[in-house]
């Protein structure tokens, strides 16, 4: 089915993500697998392609388009080409959002040339050890003391968080459930210390690490936002970061399902390629189906969110639905290549274990299914 979508200067930014990832990005990518991080110098690079801060004032050095699309392409284009980092859908629609809604004008001025050139890496850290989904657990605290705050606490599972420059870092400001601040702590502060990286089972290109804060002080000046409405910016941010993740996880299984439809066409097996078999047309014909009516409502999700109107259990259903379908996609997709699909030779087999994380971060399943429930009642 044709996609009505994109317009030709998103064709054309296509284009160009294509070309970054095929030149700066695909080469290094398996030396960055094995080394557990990115190089510094692509965050740079990205910059100068323009693929940092899209939809930032051109005075900062952002593209100064502020359209959602730009978003998508970029994130469906890495998706694509199975490249997890360097997380630039992180940056730029996290992050890059918050500083964009929140960010005073001296803030701005201060953090967004480096966030569009790629000088200035960011994080966010919001999941502690005992915390996960549920924020009220969170036990870092951020306490008053006259020019801003004392940040004390710790996090974990911050991609990206070697490299970062800046963390926004979400600590309870106050007494009541509710009064949670951001609060934006620079790698150099006395007192924040980055703890050990974390072994993950896949995406391994993205660093992922424990962050530790024993009274860092934070000026007033590095707060974002006011210091006790944090709760509602996360609320109202999260429908973007889950759209962004269902539009992120479709497009992976959609390439790896290409991918499978080619491999079934060639490979031999009884004296005929793996489609003469009916078993492998329907296994292939239902996923088809069920991509195709994803694909149809993602589409219909983003174009609600650049007119500002998606609705926050809509993006919960598409996030849902996604990544548990890229679940689904890979792993009927890896049984069809046999035992090749379960090497780190095809790339079935790294998307089996890149996807599955897709349906935890950025809220679990079980937790879009809750926000969905609420309100239907």
């Amino acid at each position: 089915m044709r996609r009505e979508l994109f317009t030709a200067a998103h064709k054309d930014f296509r284009a160009l993500v294509r070309t970054f990832l095929e030149r700066e990005v695909l080469p290094r990518y398996p030396d960055w697998e094995r080394a557990g991080a990115v190089d510094r110098d692509v965050w740079l690079t990205a910059g100068k392609h323009g693929l940092l801060g899209m939809d930032l004032a051109v005075e900062y050095g952002g593209g100064g388009a502020d359209d959602y699309r730009y978003h998508v392409v970029l994130a469906e284009e890495f998706a694509a080409a199975r490249v997890h980092a360097p997380a630039l859908s992180l940056h730029n629609e996290v992050v890059g959002a918050y500083l964009k809604a929140l960010a005073t004008p001296e803030q701005r001025a201060r953090w967004l040339p480096g966030f569009c050139s790629g000088e200035l890496v960011t994080a966010i850290a919001i999941t502690e050890p005992d915390a996960g989904s549920d924020l009220t657990r969170l036990r870092t605290t951020a306490r008053p003391d006259g020019r801003g705050f004392r940040l004390t606490g710790r996090k974990t599972f911050i991609s990206h968080g070697e490299l970062a420059d800046l963390v926004l870092v979400l600590a309870r400001t106050g007494e009541r459930d509710t009064d949670f601040g951001l609060l934006a702590v620079e790698r150099t502060a006395a007192g924040f210390a980055v703890g050990k990286r974390i072994d993950k089972l896949g995406m391994r290109a993205l660093d992922t690490v424990e962050m530790a804060f024993e009274d860092v002080a934070v000026p007033a000046a590095n707060v974002v936002g006011r210091p006790s409405r944090a709760m509602g910016y996360l609320l109202r941010h999260l429908k973007q970061e889950r759209l962004w993740i269902a539009v992120s996880a479709l497009a992976g299984a959609e390439r790896v399902f290409a991918d499978t439809v080619d491999y079934c066409r060639v490979r031999a097996v009884s004296g005929g390629p793996l489609t003469a078999l009916q078993h492998t047309r329907f296994v292939l014909a239902e996923l088809a189906t069920e991509l195709s009516v994803a694909r149809t409502f993602t589409d219909r999700c983003v174009a609600a969110h650049v007119d500002d109107m998606l609705g926050a259990d809509e993006a919960a259903m598409a996030k849902w639905w996604n990544t548990e379908l890229a679940q689904r996609v890979t792993d009927r997709c890896l049984q069809l290549h046999g035992g090749y699909g379960y090497t780190h030779e095809f790339a079935v087999g790294r998307a089996f274990v890149d996807s599955r994380v897709q349906t935890i971060y950025g809220g679990t399943t079980e937790v879009m299914k809750e926000t969905i429930a609420q309100s239907l009642i």
